[in-house]
């Protein structure tokens, strides 16, 4: 586990986290760095969803403290920082808007909603478009692009309001290898500006040598917090029946009712 750092992007001091009554996340100590690219991994129903949930103001812990850029999330105000890549089957599909359009929402944090885009906002979003490899296409509809196009005009959203924290659940789900190589090119260029990243993934495949750290999470607790796993320990992560993991908990089984998307925009109405 790394030292703590109250002004660090991400800090959790003994969150814990519960729904319906039912505890989630349980005493969870986190510091993620500036400029470091975190993976948050785990079976499904570990706590990822939820933690990556509170860390975005989407659901409040019932416990500890969490911190967003040294100030509590109760006080945070500047949102702007922090940009949010869902997955694309709760935050994408049906949307009829072109792809500039969607990009160009991203903005909406930084100029305010009711001021006219400004030569900045254009600038942003092109190079956004750039950055994922959309430029050609930026005047297409969503319903024409793959879904790992989706995906990463999803990603050029966030980072048309140029993020200093962008969080991403599960970006590669159901991606092909090539969109794949595509989203790691993306969040390549944006580590070397300097943004942290904090993923939640189930595979790795060629993001990994982007990744300074990973965090294994079971059963609402932190299991592992250490150097990069490599794509194999990462993928068995996800997989832990029948294999001895006495020492990443108290437990080897997964009991933790499943927990959706942390940018479900209909829960997040609601």
């Amino acid at each position: 586990m790394t030292s703590p750092d109250p002004t660090a992007p991400v800090v959790l001091d003994q969150v814990s986290v519960s729904i319906g009554g039912r505890p989630i996340l349980r005493d969870v100590d986190l510091t993620v760095r500036s400029g470091d690219m975190v993976t948050l991994l785990g079976p499904n129903g570990s706590g990822k969803s939820t933690l990556v949930r509170s860390v975005t103001g989407l659901l409040p812990h019932t416990r500890g403290t969490v911190r967003l850029f040294g100030t509590p999330i109760e006080d945070f105000t500047d949102w702007r920082r922090i940009g949010f890549v869902p997955q694309r089957s709760s935050a994408i599909g049906g949307v009829p808007a072109t792809v500039r359009e969607v990009v160009s929402s991203g903005r909406v944090g930084r100029r305010g909603l009711f001021r006219p885009t400004s030569g900045a906002d254009r600038r942003a979003v092109e190079n956004a478009l750039d950055v994922v490899g959309l430029a050609g296409r930026a005047s297409y509809g969503i319903s024409q692009l793959s879904g790992g196009q989706q995906q990463r005009v999803l990603i050029a959203r966030a980072l048309a309001g140029e993020p200093d924290l962008l969080v991403l659940d599960e970006p590669t789900a159901g991606v092909d290898l090539v969109n794949q190589r595509a989203l790691a090119d993306a969040l390549g260029r944006l580590k070397e500006t300097g943004a942290t990243i904090l993923l939640v993934a189930h595979e790795i495949g060629p993001m990994a040598p982007l990744i300074d750290r990973s965090i294994v999470m079971r059963d609402g607790l932190v299991a592992y917090d250490g150097p990069p796993l490599t794509q194999e320990l990462a993928s068995h992560t996800h997989h832990p029946h029948g294999h001895d993991h006495a020492h990443e908990g108290p437990s080897r089984h997964d009991h933790a009712p499943h927990v959706a998307s942390p940018f479900d925009l209909d829960r997040r109405e609601r």
